[in-house]
């Protein structure tokens, strides 16, 4: 095992260099590979629609080619998925990754590429594990296994093709070369099943005995398994299970609300926490600093980025500023075109820039995941901010939260539903550090809370522990890339989990 230790270090740790390349030019490899996106898609129907041979600029490109929602672009993902190719890109498309974010809506069926797989998903995996390992380079983690949390996928028959949908980590896992699958833990069989309490028993059974360095997942799902295993191996402390369990590979979702969690379960002050933000439209940010949470963008995996300043968003009808244009502190949503045909993609997320050189991002939120009734405009990285401060000064740790606004006998005000691990030591001083720390992190939250004129203290409501699960099984949402809406304008999700009460 030294000797491929050795030699797996050897060949990941050469993509730095590669890596270094558009850190320092990044202005050039997003040109670069904006040219190669639009030539290599004109003869496509896509192609052929906003004629592409003649695009000779961004800025043209801009012009022509609208900002598509996945509603927009359905009508033509459906025709791929009934068989036809050459619509939005020249490869032929036969994985689709179902996507559906929060428990919000039908599912999304995002189109795969080869090139996406190759370019862009096993590139970043690559990526991933080059910065990992020069941050740590005495890092043991090939002579253990790595336990991979995967969603399920199924082959749909058509009468003349046949396509593969399921979630993109189901997606990746069955493309995975030889030797990742030879590392990695469970099998396949149990990996890939759809029925997920089922598959959550025979994980936890099948990894147990394993020694397992690593661990790769989103963080809400993954912290399920790993206290089923401790309730199956007698334990409290994961390292006792694994005691060389080095590090978390973790995206999807923002790792603060469960980092308290995790530290609970693994004692190890040596346990890294590696962030990603990778997403079923592509992998678009890795943690390439110990101890700092905002991530490098990554800029040669195939996508060619705009964005949209959220303080004149308008969805479709927005205009787009180019990376040289983005500055430090404000707010942006991100549009993407890519290597597997999404066309000036609204992903939905929202972005700042801690830095332009190299340029680095933290995940604000969502462009439909937000609270603004009386014009506070909260987003989820202010609810964030403000929960972490909450846990901090009364001694609690929340396990899962949503929130939402109440219209009551003429008052406004926030309500906020969460399930708490260990409660704080005093409910109303939580509520109340809360919502100061929203003031602060949010002045026109603190304006309309101005002598309670506009609206009103917000409540808290504690939920019994597993009431957002019952609440996901409700919704048939349990496990994959699933995740819980945070914020949300109107009280669709909070009257659904109140009424499990």
């Amino acid at each position: 095992m030294t000797l491929i230790n050795s030699v797996l270090n050897w060949l990941i740790k050469k993509r730095i260099h590669q890596i270094e390349l558009f850190r320092k030019y990044p202005h050039d490899v997003q040109a670069e590979w904006f040219k190669k996106l639009v030539a290599t898609a004109k003869d496509t129907e896509w192609g052929r629609k906003y004629d592409y041979k003649s695009i000779g600029s961004i800025a043209e490109f801009a012009d022509r080619v609208p900002i598509s929602s996945y509603e927009d672009l359905k009508p033509t993902i459906d025709r791929l998925r009934a068989g036809e190719q050459n619509l939005l890109w020249p490869e032929e498309v036969k994985w689709f990754a179902k996507s559906s974010g929060t428990t919000a809506g039908k599912s999304k069926f995002i189109p795969v590429t080869e090139s996406a797989i190759e370019e862009c998903h096993y590139k970043a995996g690559k990526d991933m594990l080059s910065i990992y390992f020069s941050l740590y380079p005495e890092s043991d983690f090939f002579e253990g296994k790595s336990l991979v949390m995967g969603g399920s996928g199924v082959v749909q028959e058509l009468s003349n093709a046949s396509y593969y949908e399921g979630d993109l980590s189901a997606i990746l896992m069955q493309n995975l070369p030889y030797w990742a699958q030879f590392k990695r833990t469970p099998s396949l069989t149990i990996a890939l099943m759809d029925e997920w309490e089922n598959k959550l028993e025979l994980m936890a059974e099948s990894t147990i005995d394993h020694d397992v360095t690593s661990i790769s997942g989103v963080p809400s799902w993954m912290l399920v398994l790993l206290k089923k295993i401790l309730k199956k191996a007698n334990k409290t402390d994961l390292m006792e299970v694994w005691p060389n369990l080095e590090v978390f590979f973790h995206g999807g979702v923002n790792f603060k609300p469960y980092r308290q969690q995790y530290k609970q379960i693994i004692s190890s002050e040596k346990m890294v926490y590696f962030d990603t933000y990778n997403a079923s439209e592509g992998f678009f940010g890795i943690q390439d600093q110990k101890g700092k949470p905002d991530l490098l963008l990554m800029l040669d995996y195939g996508i060619f980025y705009e964005f949209i300043p959220m303080s004149e968003f308008n969805a479709g009808q927005s205009k787009t500023v180019q990376l040289h244009e983005v500055e430090i502190g404000k707010n942006y949503a991100i549009v993407i075109s890519t290597n597997a045909g999404l066309w000036r993609y609204l992903i939905g997320d929202t972005v700042t820039f801690t830095s332009t050189d190299p340029y680095r991002i933290l995940i604000t939120g969502r462009t439909k995941s937000f609270i603004n009734v009386v014009g506070e405009e909260v987003i989820i990285d202010n609810a964030e901010k403000a929960i972490e401060v909450a846990c901090l000064k009364t001694g609690a740790v929340i396990h899962e939260y949503t929130a939402a606004p109440l219209m009551k006998d003429g008052n406004i005000n926030h309500q906020w539903i969460i399930e708490f691990i260990r409660l704080p030591d005093n409910p109303d001083f939580f509520c109340e550090v809360l919502d100061n720390a929203l003031k602060s992190a949010n002045s026109d939250y603190e304006a309309k809370r101005y002598h309670d004129l506009v609206l009103t203290h917000p409540d808290v409501i504690q939920v019994p522990e597993g009431t957002f699960y019952r609440w996901m099984k409700m919704n048939d949402k349990l496990g994959g890339q699933n995740k819980v809406p945070r914020l949300s304008n109107e009280r669709k999700y909070v009257d659904e989990i109140l009424s499990l009460l």
